[in-house]
């Protein structure tokens, strides 16, 4: 991947005549589609992630709907990769960038619509927005969701949960685009849902999800949504620039226990830590590249391999390639 000015190459992509001033841009562009939607080049994606470490995408598409998105990808060329992420809560780009199109579902995927007892939602609406209607709307079951950071398309990907419940509780449906630009409406029982996975192809786009509800008490719901804020700010560095969750619980264990118990809280690689608050996340201190936090995190397994022989899985979703590094992208991890 090359690299491009400070300033980036920005275009909206609209007619065969926006094409035709694209002699500046990079060779890329001349290989992409047309799109209603916002296009960048050389976007640097550290501004959009937690951790606020990473390189540059080298293309960034925002589409301007579902339609845009089925219509862009089905034109764009096979051999092109693709890599989607939401609002970068649970994400790790490595400091070399991530070659071909990064997907960031914006505007038009943030609707949230109240049906009865179910509630419709974008893919790119936050977990809290949707809590928050359906407790407006006096539906209990979804308070699990003002606990998870990122967005209602991250959650299906990885079957995000917390506080005693999962997407797998309350999803009755989602809507996703495949790499051809297909369209899929799929009941929830056809994705197989498993802690932090489902089984859906890996080059599924989740634009929307039908999400059930139980009417409940509004009061209550809202008293629920204040401890799992109050316990999330009591335990997790919320202030932090962090990743969130960073390894999957074991079977009959807990993650944070284990990395504990090897000695690991307050370790440093650095500018990352692991966090003395809840050792299960890692942190930027100040500066701290991609390859430090990994690092650290592969220190973090290792340590807890050798006291244990248990092996931790990342929850953190790694994505793009180490700085300096040529050859193509590699993606690890389950969340977004």
């Amino acid at each position: 991947m090359t690299g491009y000015p400070a300033h980036m190459h920005e275009r909206r992509m609209r007619t065969a005549g926006d094409r035709d001033g694209a002699a500046a841009l990079p060779a890329i562009a001349a290989r992409l589609p047309e799109a209603h939607g916002r296009v960048t080049f050389g976007a640097m994606l550290d501004r959009v992630t937690w951790f606020q470490v990473g390189g540059p995408a080298e293309v960034l598409f925002k589409p301007a709907g579902t339609q845009d998105l089925a219509d862009f990808l089905s034109a764009l060329p096979a051999d092109m990769p693709v890599t989607v992420i939401g609002v970068g809560s649970n994400l790790l780009v490595r400091d070399g960038g991530v070659d071909g199109v990064v997907i960031r579902l914006g505007r038009g995927f943030v609707d949230m619509q109240v049906d009865g007892t179910e509630i419709v939602a974008g893919a790119g609406a936050l977990d809290v927005n949707v809590a928050e209607i359906a407790q407006r709307a006096g539906l209990s079951g979804l308070e699990f969701l003002s606990g998870i950071p990122g967005t209602i398309g991250g959650a299906l990907r990885m079957n995000a949960g917390a506080y005693g419940a999962e997407i797998a509780d309350i999803l009755v449906s989602a809507t996703a685009v495949d790499r051809q630009g297909r369209v899929h409406e799929v009941a929830a029982a056809d994705l197989g849902l498993s802690y932090r996975r489902t089984a859906a192809p890996s080059d599924w786009i989740f634009t929307a999800a039908r999400l059930r509800g139980v009417a409940g008490d509004a009061a209550r719901i809202r008293a629920r949504m204040d401890e799992i804020r109050a316990a999330r700010e009591d335990s997790q560095p919320v202030r932090s620039r962090t990743g969130g969750s960073t390894f999957k619980n074991p079977e009959g264990a807990r993650a944070w226990e284990l990395i504990d118990r090897a000695g690991c809280r307050g370790l440093t690689m650095g500018a990352a830590q692991v966090s003395e608050r809840h050792c299960n996340f890692l942190i930027n201190i100040g500066g701290a590249t991609a390859a430090e936090i990994e690092a650290l995190g592969e220190e973090v397994r290792a340590r807890v391999r050798a006291l244990t022989g248990i092996e931790l899985g990342w929850e953190i979703r790694r994505i793009g390639r180490p700085g300096g590094a040529a050859g193509q992208n590699s993606e690890d991890g389950s969340g977004s």
